[in-house]
């Protein structure tokens, strides 16, 4: 992940003074900026599916992937639906995933942390 793009995202995810959104649109409107808000969006959605699994008794299953590219493979058990949620992240997503509150807590004892 562009260095960039991490920081953007980590300064959304910053308890207490978060970047704002539209105090720094300008810093939105390029491709890095977009990239950034498509990120937590996606991490925010996981978080909160893990804390619905979470609540349903369930653990996530987490395996990091043996190829070169290093996906990591969060997989949720949806017990409303049936479901099943799998998703890839990047190793640089899954570390900011893990930043999030009560995401560390629910994914330990998992292989890939």
């Amino acid at each position: 992940m562009d260095p960039f793009v991490r920081r953007l995202v980590e300064r959304l995810f910053e308890p207490g003074h978060p970047l704002s959104r539209n105090r720094h649109f300008h810093t939105f409107e390029n491709a890095e900026g977009k990239r950034a808000l498509r990120i937590r969006r996606r991490l925010e959605a996981l978080q909160e599916a893990i804390d619905d699994c979470r609540a349903a008794g369930k653990l996530p299953r987490v395996k990091r992937s043996t190829d070169e590219d290093g996906l990591v493979t969060v997989e949720l058990r949806l017990e409303g639906t049936q479901g099943t949620r799998t998703t890839y992240l990047e190793g640089d997503e899954f570390e900011l995933l893990l930043r999030l509150p009560g995401v560390r807590e629910a994914l330990d004892g998992s292989e890939a942390i």
